[in-house]
């Protein structure tokens, strides 16, 4: 049985389902990827959509899904990528393997259609640099011990 990655964010709307699909694409093979919030939104943001599915990786079929899911169920690590101060980060009860990497909210971004999708791409490329060195970490078997 492959160990469980739970990415966690408050709403799980866009940056850990973003996050997801990356780690899941890349290390999907080695460990069973998924995503939570503690407040979940109920949907999946078209845009985190969007802006994966130019990455050529597709989050269409993702859901969005309380943390609660998760209680009781072996969970090896715990990533959340919550951003700015303003958020409460999930908390995830027991004994884990624990990373907190930050990533600015794209659903709160303003201005034209436009300066969002960017702010949408910009996070998900930074996404994709951090979760692909993680899965290289993964693959050289440093990280799942």
């Amino acid at each position: 049985m492959k160990p469980t990655i739970l990415i966690l964010c408050t709403g799980n709307s866009c940056r850990s389902h973003m996050a997801e699909g990356f780690l899941r694409a890349v290390a999907g093979d080695l460990v069973n990827v998924q995503s939570a919030g503690s407040n979940p939104s109920g949907y999946v943001h078209p845009l985190a959509i969007k802006v994966m599915a130019e990455a050529g990786i597709d989050i269409s079929g993702h859901r969005s899904k309380h943390l609660k899911e998760f209680l009781d169920q072996p969970v090896h690590t715990v990533i959340t990528v919550c951003g700015n101060a303003d958020q409460a980060c999930p908390i995830f009860p027991g004994q884990v393997n624990r990373h907190r990497w930050p990533f600015d909210d794209p659903a709160k971004a303003t201005g034209s259609e436009e300066e969002i999708l960017a702010c949408f791409r910009r996070v998900r490329d930074e996404m994709r640099r951090v979760f692909e060195a993680y899965a290289a970490g993964l693959r050289d078997g440093v990280i799942l011990r």
